[in-house]
């Protein structure tokens, strides 16, 4: 079976296209020995080298390396090269090209490009003295050569620079979602310190009072200890909404609106109503927007029950084609007129934008607040 071959027998570096011509050049180098019907001493030495050269080809590296198979590379290029002398009618050229390739590919572009002008002035002395051609023929042979090899190696450049371009985004996106992790684990622990720490503050003060005045005024003593049973209930429901909020995405195996759905449900309990429902045929998002949507619907419903002391909350999720709009409304007082958007929200507005939608904020007509995002159903695709 091919996965339990070893890695360098399915090199996943290996290009498509150079497979592709390495194959057909193979067998059309075989073809062309075997019309000239050789026998013999050279018909063996042929058979032995192509042999080589097939079983070279299984273990060649694509890509830069400290290990033996570099080696491999140099010794599949002099095996290609013998294939002439050998009886290949001149057919093995292409093969030969390609094993310059694999040298850039392995120990870089200026080795290959040496090794085209050792091979073309090898070629140029060949044709005149071992073949008794004249140097007319010679000149042309070699100006074929070089330019194929200026071709290849065109190609092999392209493919070097995709490959490093292709690495560095991926750096760049490994650094982008550890750099969204640490803004997203500062904001709720700021938020966090806000919320639990001002009520962990006033309990301490609170029982601190409390003792202070056991004796002299058991009555105010006892003010104390019910305010600070008071704010511990609302220390600890504040402590669940955030472990809610620290949840995955994926809720009990659910994802899309079956998690949207499963997170407007688990604010049950908190003295808040919600209602979601879903609108149009829905559609299969990118994790990158799901996270968004999740994320936006997570902020309108805490900031709800938080600031807004709001009774009810409705969330919207539509579909429209390419596009799905997320809308949460609530019954609250609104935002204050001279109150900044939350950094919440802004952080929110922000991530909505790197996938190519917009969200929005504010009071709404008759009163309450809203919070709607438009997005592409896949990231990067403008609204």
């Amino acid at each position: 079976m091919l996965l339990s071959r070893p890695l360098w027998l399915r090199d996943a570096d290996r290009p498509v296209l150079f497979s592709v011509v390495f194959w057909t050049m193979l067998g059309a180098t075989a073809i062309a020995h075997v019309s000239h019907r050789e026998t013999g001493g050279m018909a063996v030495a042929f058979g032995v080298d192509l042999a080589v050269v097939t079983a070279l080809w299984l273990v060649l590296p694509w890509r830069r390396d400290g290990g033996w198979r570099r080696h491999v590379a140099v010794v599949f290029l002099l095996a290609t090269l013998t294939l002439g002398p050998a009886g290949s009618a001149e057919v093995h050229q292409l093969l030969t090209l390609i094993a310059i390739a694999n040298i850039a590919f392995v120990h870089g572009m200026r080795a290959a490009f040496f090794i085209i002008g050792w091979t073309s002035a090898a070629l140029f002395v060949s044709v005149v003295m071992w073949f008794g051609r004249g140097v007319t023929d010679a000149v042309a042979q070699t100006a074929v050569f070089v330019v194929f090899s200026a071709f290849v190696l065109g190609m092999t450049s392209a493919v070097l620079e995709a490959r490093s371009a292709r690495a560095d985004a991926q750096r760049l996106l490994a650094r982008v979602r550890e750099l969204t992790v640490a803004q997203e684990r500062a904001r709720m622990g700021a938020e966090m310190h806000d919320s639990i720490g001002h009520h962990l503050t006033v309990i301490k003060m609170s029982l601190e009072n409390a003792e202070r005045f056991r004796t002299r005024s058991p009555e105010a003593a006892w003010d104390d200890v019910r305010q600070a049973k008071g704010l511990t209930v609302e220390a600890l429901a504040d402590a669940r909404r955030w472990v809610r909020a620290l949840r995955p995405l994926a809720l009990e195996g659910r994802v899309g609106s079956a998690a949207l759905e499963r997170l407007a449900a688990s604010f049950d309990g908190t003295g808040l109503a919600v209602s979601f429902e879903v609108v149009g045929g829905e559609v299969p998002l990118e994790p990158d927007v799901e996270l968004v949507l999740y994320r936006v619907l997570q902020e309108g419903l805490t900031n709800a029950v938080r600031h807004a002391g709001a009774r009810h909350v409705r969330g919207r999720l539509a579909f429209d084609g390419g596009h799905v709009q997320l809308v949460i409304t609530d019954d609250g007082r609104g935002r204050d007129d001279g109150a900044a958007g939350g950094f919440g929200l802004r952080s929110l507005a922000e991530r909505a934008r790197a996938v190519g939608g917009t969200l929005t904020a504010g009071d709404r007509r008759g009163g309450g607040f809203e919070v709607r995002a438009e997005l592409p159903v896949r990231a990067g695709v403008a609204s």
